[in-house]
């Protein structure tokens, strides 16, 4: 199948440090290339890619995300999508909603993943207005908001199954510059970005109150930098309390694997949570609270524990490391592989693509 798979253009596919949309893409598309077909991925220049690299632009914006220049670079990328859009069996949108005019005029079929929040009031007019583009989700959950949206199906992210090493931590996964090795199953990991909904505060409550190291891998957002500085950073100051910054796929394994449990105490409707299977995948449970997607990615009391308030929080993660780290890997590889997810796209893709076929031979027949 001729496949155009299209990213956003705020990071490369694969993204160097935090992504997740840009991350998925790539799982997806080399996947998709492994499994033998004929993939054009629409992304920054600087992407890594075995498909066609179709770029409108050399480099990410993310650090020079202008609002104008965003959309100038994005539309440009529209219109090479339009140009070539008679090569294609199948064109697969990872770019939220400003495609949707387009998409409503290609004449081949064609999904949108949808990768964020839906629990915005304002996007109620925009997706009963485009009702008849073809969604697909990451969670059951996110669709919540919008259940009369035309959901074709959801599938769950997935990893390769060699990008994380299993570590049942008979020994430690070694880490250049920094203490993740040394320190092997005596400490919890967070991981994400410094925001109000992601609660790294809770993250530090309970580390304090366990007695036990935290570690945050974290990207603060210019639009987080008050929240950051106001009410983060004066809990950075304890010495169980050590803030990494951000990091990337090399450091994102000792850094997860050696962790003795994941912290994911979210304070919003999470559609997925990518970091959930990166843990599961290095072998290590999680304490989550029971927002979004939460309930569909961790077995509570198998592959984590899933709470609803601090109290409940602080007494799972203190038994967390009774958990099977071997059922953890067992889990990720059978439901959250990045073969499992290209199939359950490649499915998906055929689906509408016999959709669309059986449309315009019954216009055809009625045109006769």
């Amino acid at each position: 199948m001729r496949i155009a798979q299209v990213a956003p253009i705020f990071e490369r596919v694969p993204p160097k440090a935090y992504g997740g949309t840009e991350r998925v893409v790539s799982y997806l598309t080399e996947e998709l290339v492994r499994q033998g077909h004929e993939v054009t991925l629409f992304a920054t220049g600087d992407s890594l890619t075995e498909a066609r690299l179709v770029a409108p632009i050399a480099q990410s914006r993310r650090f020079n995300a202008q609002q104008q220049e965003w959309l100038m670079y994005q539309t440009i990328m529209m219109d090479q999508l339009s140009a070539r859009a008679h090569e294609f069996d199948f064109v697969h949108f990872h770019t939220d909603y400003m495609h949707f005019p387009l998409a409503n005029s290609l004449s081949i079929p064609h999904l949108t993943t949808i990768h964020g929040r839906l629990d915005l009031p304002e996007l109620v007019p925009l997706y009963h207005y485009f009702d008849a583009i073809p969604l697909c989700s990451i969670s059951r959950n996110q669709r919540q908001p919008l259940p009369h949206a035309n959901w074709q199906g959801t599938v769950y992210h997935g990893l390769p199954q060699d990008l994380y090493a299993f570590n049942p931590q008979e020994g430690a996964i070694p880490a250049a510059g920094n203490d993740f090795a040394s320190r092997c199953g005596e400490y919890f990991a967070f991981i994400g970005r410094i925001s109000p909904e992601k609660r790294v505060d809770r993250a530090i409550e309970i580390a304090l109150a366990c007695d036990m190291p935290l570690m945050i891998a974290a990207k603060v957002d210019h639009a987080d930098q008050e929240y950051f500085e106001q009410t983060i950073q004066p809990l950075l100051n304890h010495p169980l309390i050590t803030f990494v910054g951000e990091v990337g796929d090399t450091d994102k394994q000792a850094f997860l694997g050696n962790a003795c449990a994941l912290l994911f105490p979210i304070d919003w409707p999470e559609p997925f949570g990518l970091v959930l299977i990166e843990a599961l995948s290095c072998g290590t449970p999680i304490v989550a609270y029971r927002h979004g997607s939460v309930p569909e990615i961790v077995d509570d009391g198998v592959t984590g524990f899933i709470v609803d308030n601090q109290e409940q929080a602080i007494a799972a993660a203190r038994r967390v490391t009774s958990l099977d780290r071997n059922t953890c890997r067992a889990t990720f590889e059978r439901r959250f592989s990045a073969t499992r997810m290209a199939s359950d796209y490649v499915k998906l893709y055929e689906q509408l693509q016999l959709g669309r076929d059986a449309a315009r031979a019954g216009s055809a027949r009625a045109c006769h």
